[in-house]
């Protein structure tokens, strides 16, 4: 079977080199090994089984990094922009398939099968540790708990994001050594039962703080529970197994999360440090060991330490490429020095739905002003400048180093006069001046030049890398405490019981607080049709007793954890996700979206392999 050979190959293959010598010339072909040691052999030993374990670990980048199945085709991202018809030509683009969820959408997809293989390459590797514990003699004994604890770990999370993604799956629990065709697909009920008691013995026995920063802890551990008792209490087709008292588990292993680690002061403080502005750009200190991070994809300053794991290699630069990922670009604005890392480079593969920018209080929301950057800069001198060659060639407009060339309107102050435009548009502004519903696209004057677009989503962006794709060096957070206090509000609605900050209500509004910084206390105000572009009127998102349900927690995680590796998940688990991507997805025409997308299709090399094991979801 195709993974598990993989498997195979990357868990034995990464800690151990057999390395050759030569002699002198006349001896020149004939081998002579420096040592006779094998894996098998060195994976008994302490030092081995510490390499095995810490191999582990590197392949949650590329997992993290291949975010196509979490974020796209959701409420707030979509796979690229231009859903409004052009105001020239009437047309607009085509959509991609994870928005409309058509045909293409099927099992013979790359991201479907590369996000299986990573997976499962990750169970295999930990399945390699746990087997291979037997084998350890001279380890203290609470060391070898703990380290047989993150290999479990890990193990749950992939078993957990597999079964989410795909339902019943095969679920090999011991190391793989020989070819073979007979891995069913086991129960999901199962999988959940199999990742719950890993993680309960996992907490037992792993450390409150890690040897080293980066491995799994006891308070990974508890926040993972949460989160899985929380997924099964909704009972995803009444399949998983859930009860109503997995919403009491999950609001005490909240309470337990929420007692260790704090939420930090500012949300910023969670992010890269840097200014909105290249030109005023910080160059100090990062730090990415918040206290009220829990569990984090590790990177570093070490380039030939930073990459990928090897076996399967999702960008040769290596690194963290949180900041390259989100649109749009800021390269194209007028004054740009191209590609350089003063914007750096901006693939724009998940782009924020208008209604994505509309979630957010522009003027009281904190995190609206450190998501998104609004304003671009010349960052050279520009003269004679001419934006609109097609109608008005006798135009010419003049750029200092430092002017602004683009402003986004928030969607709650559009401009409304023609002393507010830009001069594209026959109005005073020397710099394009663009009204929220005319992000996707619609933007009055095709062609303009001033690099009309939505404000740049900014809330990876890491200053002072080099150029690139994936050259960050901050470490990517996965659990930290903010979503603690968000699972306890929605176990909580869902009707657990005793949670010891009170009501849901009161979970739910320590994260917003934070989020209003000096105006904590206040009425923040999003839109209250956020999927209606032009509609101004707005509602509150603050939090009572009376309000406090699915939907106002789903908009709360929108804005609080847009881009972290959750979105689809948190969609799929509350059983939204037709129903929001139907409602906020600007892609309405073709949209495909039914109830069978709650579930990916297996992937059809998978099925090949494997047939009649596995077979495949309905519907596809």
């Amino acid at each position: 079977m195709k993974f598990h050979y993989k498997l195979r190959l990357t868990s034995v293959a990464i800690a151990f080199m057999g390395v050759f010598a030569t002699g002198c010339e006349k001896d020149f072909l004939v081998e002579k090994p420096v040592t006779t040691l094998t894996t098998d052999v060195y994976f008994k030993t302490e030092a081995g089984f510490e390499d095995l374990v810490r191999a582990c670990y590197p392949l949650l980048r590329n997992i993290h990094q291949n975010r196509i199945l979490v974020l796209q085709g959701t409420d707030i991202f979509t796979a690229q922009s231009g859903w409004n018809p052009s105001a020239v030509t009437g047309k607009e683009n085509v959509p991609s398939l994870f928005d409309v969820y058509n045909a293409e959408f099927n099992a013979n997809l790359a991201d479907i099968q590369r996000l299986w293989q990573l997976l499962y390459a990750e169970i295999a590797r930990t399945n390699s540790a746990i087997t291979r514990a037997n084998d350890i003699t001279t380890m203290a004994p609470a060391l070898k708990d703990a380290r047989v604890s993150e290999a479990k770990f890990l193990r749950a999370l992939c078993l957990f994001y597999a079964v989410q993604q795909w339902g019943d799956i095969p679920m090999p629990l011991a190391e793989i050594t020989s070819p073979s065709k007979d891995f069913p697909r086991a129960p999901s009920a199962d999988v959940y039962k199999q990742i719950i008691a890993d993680l309960l013995d996992c907490e037992a026995k792993l450390p409150v703080t890690a040897t080293n920063y980066g491995r799994i802890t006891k308070g990974a551990a508890q926040f993972l529970l949460s989160r899985v008792y929380l997924t099964r209490g909704w009972n995803f087709n009444n399949a998983l197994g859930g009860t109503t008292a997995d919403f009491d588990m999950a609001l005490q292993y909240a309470d337990k999360v929420i007692d260790a680690y704090p939420l930090a002061a500012n949300y910023s403080d969670l992010f890269p440090k840097r200014s909105n502005n290249p030109l005023t750009q910080y160059t100090g200190a990062q730090n990415d060991k918040n206290p009220e991070i829990i569990f984090a994809v590790q990177y570093n300053s070490e380039v030939l330490t930073n990459k990928t794991d090897a076996a399967f290699t999702q960008d040769p630069a290596g690194g963290n490429d949180l900041h390259s990922k989100f649109g749009p670009s800021g390269e194209g604005f007028v004054g740009t020095k191209g590609r350089t890392s003063d914007y750096n480079r901006c693939l724009g593969i998940h782009q924020v739905t208008p209604a994505g920018y509309r979630f957010f209080d522009p003027d009281n929301d904190t995190r609206y002003a450190h998501n998104f950057v609004s304003v671009g800069y010349a960052l050279t001198a520009v003269k004679d400048y001419r934006p609109l060659p097609l109608s008005n060639p006798s135009l010419r407009i003049n750029f200092n180093v430092g002017d602004t060339v683009m402003f986004a309107r928030p969607w709650n102050k559009p401009a409304t006069t023609l002393a507010e435009r830009g001069v594209d548009l026959g109005g005073k502004k020397n710099y394009a001046v663009v009204n929220a519903d005319e992000y996707g696209g619609g933007y009055p004057i095709d062609n303009s030049g001033l690099n009309i677009q939505p404000p740049l989503m900014w809330k990876f962006w890491q200053p002072g890398i080099p150029y690139g794709d994936a050259f960050g060096t901050f470490n990517e957070c996965v659990f930290r405490a903010a979503e603690a206090y968000l699972i306890a509000a929605e176990a909580i609605v869902k009707g657990a019981k005793n949670g010891k900050l009170g009501g849901a209500e009161v979970y739910y509004n320590k994260v917003l607080d934070r989020a209003l910084g000096t105006k904590k206390g206040t009425d923040p105000k999003c839109a209250a049709a956020p999927e209606n572009q032009k509609s101004l009127a707005t509602a509150s998102y603050r939090a009572t007793a009376a309000n406090i349900s699915i939907d106002l927690i789903l908009d709360e995680r929108a804005r609080e954890l847009m881009g972290e590796y959750s979105r689809w998940f948190d969609l799929k688990r509350t059983g939204k996700l037709v129903e929001r991507v139907k409602k906020y997805n600007p892609w309405v025409k073709g949209q495909s979206i039914a109830a069978k997308h709650n579930l990916r299709p297996i992937p059809q090399s998978e099925i090949d392999l494997s047939f009649p094991a596995l077979k495949q979801n309905e519907g596809y």
